[in-house]
């Protein structure tokens, strides 16, 4: 029998290797994978391609920022990558077992790129939607895929160019604030 103690670090060293095991097969990740918001990124800048942590950048500075603002804790961030190291979209099958591993609340579709991979790798979840904008995961909609709440952006690092774009993401990212206590 475990001790709570042991009990948890047997789930953090099983987590750890099934974390290592997605990254061998190809999967980019950054951050805290026990975090309850995922971040989706498909299309990786120039810093990114050349070896740069996921979100490094003014993109991911200005994610963290605006989701500390709603209430999300800075520890709470996961970064994904919907690509590999090569720039190729990610197997769906591994796309889904790197997300279900990560075993969020929240995901954050940062591009068109994250969302076309979600949409794939998620149709079944998302055809009982009835709505047929959100289940299309069209930006600023959130949808409910399989218990999560899953919120497209459409293009978060390109909209830092333009205040008014800014100001729109700015307005999907609040719909989206933590879930309290009590659910």
């Amino acid at each position: 029998m475990y001790t709570t103690t042991e009990h948890k670090g047997a789930l953090a060293a099983a987590a750890a290797q099934e974390l290592a095991g997605l990254e061998k097969r190809g999967v980019m990740m950054a951050g805290n994978a026990f975090s309850p918001v995922v971040l989706v990124k498909g299309v990786l800048n120039e810093a990114e391609r050349a070896g740069a942590e996921l979100l490094s950048g003014a993109d991911g500075e200005a994610l963290r920022s605006a989701l500390s603002a709603i209430g999300w804790a800075p520890q709470d961030f996961c970064v994904l990558s919907a690509v590999d190291a090569e720039g190729a979209a990610l197997p769906v099958e591994l796309f889904r077992e790197a997300l279900e591993a990560l075993d969020s609340e929240a995901v954050v579709l940062l591009d068109n790129a994250a969302a076309e991979l979600m949409r794939e790798a998620y149709a079944d979840g998302l055809a009982i939607i009835e709505d047929f904008d959100t289940a299309m995961l069209m930006p600023g909609l959130v949808a409910s895929v399989l218990g999560r709440r899953v919120l497209a952006l459409g293009g978060f690092e390109a909209a830092l160019a333009a205040p008014a774009e800014k100001q729109r993401m700015w307005a999907y990212l609040k719909q989206l604030p933590p879930l309290g206590a009590p659910y």
